[in-house]
C-alpha cells in the first residue's frame, strides 16, 4: 500500500461525520422549501408568490447552464432545448399519469399527494431524458470550441423545436387514451404545434425551492470536486489539461449531461406550473434569456447567477408594469449604508469612497429607470415590448465595464471569510514592516521558487472584486 493511498484512507472521514453532513444537506433543501412554502409565500401574496416560482425555476436552468459556460469555459446558447425536454416529458408523465387514472384527483391544499408522486417521478424521467440529449449532443461536439460549438448547440434547440412540432395530438378523452395501443404513443402525443396543456399544477413552492436548493448544494459540492477541479482546468487551458492527464472527452461530454439533467429537472417544473408546453418554449430567446443571467452574475459563480436570476425576473415584472422605483433606490441605499457602516476592516476615507460608488451606481440606474419609464409613457408604447433589446444592452455593458460580471468567479457567501483574512494581513502588515526577517534566507517565498505570483487558493481575495 502506497503512502499516498495510507493518508487517503488515514483522512477519509468517519461515518459518523458523512452522516451528519447529509443530515444537513437535505435539512437545508427541505428547510427552503418549507421556508417559502409556509413563510414567504402566504406573507408575499398569491400573485408575488407566482413570480417567485418562476424566478425559482429559471434560476434552476441558469445554475445549470453555468456548469457548460462557467465552470467547463464551453459556450452553449441551446440550453432551453434542454428545459424544453424536461417540460414536456414531466407534464407528459404528469398529465397521462391522471388521465389514465393511476392517481386520484387533484388535491390543491396537499404536497405529498400520490399525484405529486408522480410529478416528482415525472421530473425525474426528464431530467434522464434531457441528459441523454445533452449525451448526444456533447459527444460529437467534443473536437469543436466557441463560435463553432455555440453554432451547434443552437442548431440543437432549433431541432428540439421542429421536432416536437411533428408530435402527434395531444389525447385529452381518458377513455381514448386508455385504448390506445402501444405503437400509437409513438411519435408520442404532444400536441404538435399546438403545445402540450391541461398538466396538472403540481408546481408549489415548497417543491421549486427544494430543487433550487438542491441544485445549488450539488453545484457548489461539485464545483471543488474531482470534477470540478477537471472542469476548471478545462476552462482555463485545455492543453495543459490535457497534458495534466484530464480526459477531455469525458470531462466536457460529463458537462453537457450534468448541465442538461438540471435543465430538464427545471423544466418539469416548468410545465407544471405554467400548465402548458409550446414548442417555441425550445427557441433561441429562451436560451438567450438564460445566457443573460449566466454572464451577469458571474461566469463560474453559483451565488452571483442566483441574484442575476432574481434580479431580472423583479426588473421583468417592473417592465410589465413600470412604477417609480424611488422607494427602492431609497431602501438600496439605506442598505449600503448600513453595510459600510458595520465594515471595521476599512478607514473612514475608504468608507466615503465605497459610499459615493453606491451613491453613483444607484443614482444612475434609478436615472435610467424614471427616464424609461417616462419616455414609454411619452410615446404610448410598454417596456415589456422591448424587453429583449433592454436585456442586450445590459450584456453589451456589462461585457464593456465588468466582462467577469457581478461576482467573477467567486461565492457570496465567502466574502465574510475573505474580509476577516484581509484584516488579519491588514493587522499583521505593520509588524511585519517594522521587525522584517531576521534571516534573510528565511524569508518567506512569494511564489512558485520564491519567483512570485503564487497561486490563490479557490476563494481567496483575488476572486473577490
Amino acid at each position: 500500500m502506497s503512502a499516498i493511498h495510507e493518508l487517503t484512507q488515514k483522512n477519509r472521514p468517519g461515518v459518523g461525520l458523512t452522516v451528519a453532513h447529509t443530515a444537513a444537506l437535505v435539512g437545508l433543501v427541505l428547510g427552503t422549501g418549507a421556508v417559502m412554502q409556509w413563510v414567504v409565500g402566504p406573507a408575499a401574496g398569491i400573485y408575488p408568490a407566482t413570480i417567485l416560482r418562476q424566478i425559482g425555476i429559471v434560476a434552476i436552468a441558469a445554475v445549470s447552464l453555468n456548469i457548460v459556460n462557467g465552470y467547463t469555459g464551453q459556450f452553449s446558447i441551446g440550453h432551453a432545448g434542454f428545459v424544453a425536454i424536461g417540460a414536456y416529458a414531466g407534464g407528459a408523465v404528469s398529465f397521462y399519469a391522471n388521465s389514465l387514472g393511476w392517481v386520484g384527483a387533484y388535491d390543491p391544499a396537499g404536497l405529498l399527494t400520490p399525484g405529486h408522486a408522480v410529478m416528482l417521478a415525472g421530473a425525474a424521467i426528464g431530467a434522464g431524458a434531457a441528459g441523454a440529449a445533452g449525451y448526444m449532443v456533447g459527444l460529437p461536439s467534443l473536437r469543436l470550441r466557441g463560435d463553432y460549438l455555440a453554432i451547434v448547440t443552437l442548431g440543437f434547440g432549433e431541432i428540439v423545436r421542429v421536432l416536437f412540432q411533428q408530435t402527434q395530438s395531444q389525447v385529452f378523452d381518458p377513455q381514448a387514451a386508455r385504448a390506445l395501443p402501444i405503437s400509437g404513443w409513438w411519435p408520442p402525443p404532444l400536441g404538435g404545434a399546438q403545445g402540450f396543456s391541461s398538466v396538472i399544477p403540481y408546481g408549489e413552492l415548497f417543491w421549486i425551492y427544494a430543487a433550487l436548493a438542491l441544485t445549488v448544494v450539488w453545484c457548489y459540492r461539485l464545483k471543488f470536486s474531482s470534477s470540478g477541479r477537471a472542469f476548471l482546468s478545462i476552462r482555463e487551458d485545455e492543453i495543459a489539461a490535457r497534458a495534466m492527464g484530464v480526459n477531455l472527452t469525458r470531462y466536457k461530454v460529463r458537462a453537457f449531461v450534468l448541465a442538461a439533467a438540471l435543465a430538464g429537472l427545471g423544466g418539469a417544473f416548468y410545465a407544471h406550473l405554467n400548465l402548458a408546453v409550446q414548442p417555441k418554449d425550445a427557441g433561441f430567446q429562451k436560451s438567450f434569456e438564460l445566457i443573460i443571467i449566466v454572464v451577469l452574475g458571474g461566469l463560474g459563480s453559483i451565488s452571483g447567477v442566483l441574484l442575476a436570476a432574481f434580479g431580472l425576473g423583479g426588473l421583468t415584472e417592473w417592465l410589465r408594469q413600470p412604477t417609480s422605483v424611488w422607494p427602492a433606490a431609497l431602501v438600496a441605499l439605506a442598505l449600503v449604508g448600513v453595510v459600510q457602516a458595520v465594515r471595521r476592516d476599512i478607514d473612514s476615507r475608504a468608507r466615503g469612497r465605497a459610499m459615493g460608488r453606491a451613491l453613483l451606481v444607484i443614482g444612475v440606474l434609478t436615472g435610467l429607470f424614471e427616464g424609461l419609464r417616462a419616455f414609454a409613457a411619452w410615446q404610448g408604447f410598454k417596456l415589456d415590448d422591448i424587453r429583449i433589446v433592454l436585456y442586450a444592452l445590459a450584456l453589451i455593458s456589462v461585457m464593456l465595464l465588468r466582462p467577469q460580471g457581478l461576482l467573477g468567479t467567486s461565492e457570496l457567501w465567502l466574502v465574510p471569510g475573505q474580509l476577516m483574512r484581509r484584516k488579519a494581513k491588514a493587522a499583521a502588515a505593520p509588524s511585519l514592516r517594522t521587525a522584517g526577517p531576521a534571516d534573510p534566507a528565511a524569508a518567506p517565498a512569494t511564489g512558485v521558487g520564491g519567483m512570485g505570483g503564487g497561486v490563490t487558493e479557490a476563494g481567496g481575495d483575488e476572486g473577490w472584486p
